[in-house]
């Protein structure tokens, strides 16, 4: 089904999303290459050190702006597969990566940064309506060049949903922040099986042209379910501080940007919740289309972060 000798060319592959793509890409036998900013004295140590691991994994490094057509285009000409991972203020500069794809004219498959919800099927609050109408507007200009394509919605990256929610780290904290009731389902997926579910899709023909959404079962549940879960695991009682619905609208509409986008796209998740639309039976979803991977459950995810609880999550939200 998979075309294991496909060249793939990651852009962002150093971002967040983007070195797990990266790190999967080579993990599954893929000659990869990741188009990154040139390196400067103000690289931090952290990203040095990340293009040292990747590099030692097999990765080829193109350094360059995403101004130098040129430069893009030949990087373009030497691999078969495009995948973005461009963070949202970047979303728009995918345009210079499909003109670039236009010229080249071998690109097999295109995959635009998305991994959010599922945008051409749900109408979220106006801030995040207009942050999705930005990727949307992606998909309509690579569908309208003929670019073939998979998008993805990869709904929420668990390790940085369940950081944010549960807060892991804080072992003094009692109190847990709950948006509207709590009982909204949202679809929790580890960084790591979005990068292999994305790295599969992008070489199956099954999937060419279609929307790919990430829904494996063991990973909806909702808030409540979530922090019952994470006392089991703790033996400790947390303090639910909830937050109503009214209070997330009137900060969606209140706070300035960007700092509208982050509590609308809460509302978006944990209020409406990420089921609001039920899959069809031609909906293509990644857990039925690859079987064999075993993902990791929340509830294994959980089990992670009581041995080795991450740090504050510092990756934007979307």
């Amino acid at each position: 089904m998979e075309n294991e000798k496909s060249k793939i060319l990651i852009f962002g592959g150093t971002g967040y999303i983007g070195n797990h793509l990266a790190r999967a890409s080579c993990l599954l036998g893929h000659p990869t290459y990741v188009y990154a900013r040139p390196l400067t004295p103000q690289t931090t140590p952290s990203k040095l050190e990340l293009h040292k691991e990747l590099h030692s994994m097999g990765t080829t490094f193109v350094l360059g702006e995403l101004e130098e057509h040129e430069k893009i285009v030949s990087a373009l000409r030497e691999v078969d597969i495009v995948i973005s991972a461009l963070a949202y203020p970047q979303v728009l500069d995918q345009l210079k990566i499909i003109d670039a794809i236009k010229v080249a004219g071998n690109i097999k498959r295109f995959l635009p940064s998305e991994y959010g919800s599922e945008e051409d099927r749900i109408t979220p609050l106006p801030p995040f309506e207009a942050f999705l109408d930005k990727k949307r507007k992606i998909r309509r200009v690579v569908e309208a060049a003929g670019i073939p394509y998979t998008f993805v919605s990869a709904n929420c990256c668990a390790s940085y949903f369940v950081n944010y929610l549960l807060h892991p780290h804080e072992k003094g904290d009692d109190n847990i922040v709950v948006y509207g009731s709590g009982e909204a389902k949202a679809v929790l997926n580890y960084e790591e099986d979005i990068a292999t579910y994305t790295i599969k899709v992008a070489n199956d023909p099954r999937t060419c042209n279609r929307v790919v959404i990430y829904r494996p079962p063991k990973n909806i549940l909702s808030q409540l379910e979530l922090i019952s879960l994470w006392e089991k695991k703790t033996g400790r009682s947390f303090n639910k501080v909830y937050i109503s619905e009214e209070e997330i609208v009137k900060l969606s509409e209140t706070l300035p940007p960007p700092k509208d986008i982050p509590v609308s796209i809460l509302h978006s998740v944990f209020i409406k919740g990420q089921t609001v639309f039920e899959l069809r039976e031609d909906d293509m979803e990644a857990s039925r289309l690859y079987p064999d991977h075993e993902y990791t459950t929340i509830d294994q995810l959980l089990d992670i972060f009581l041995v080795n609880p991450p740090m504050p999550a510092t990756a934007a939200f979307g």
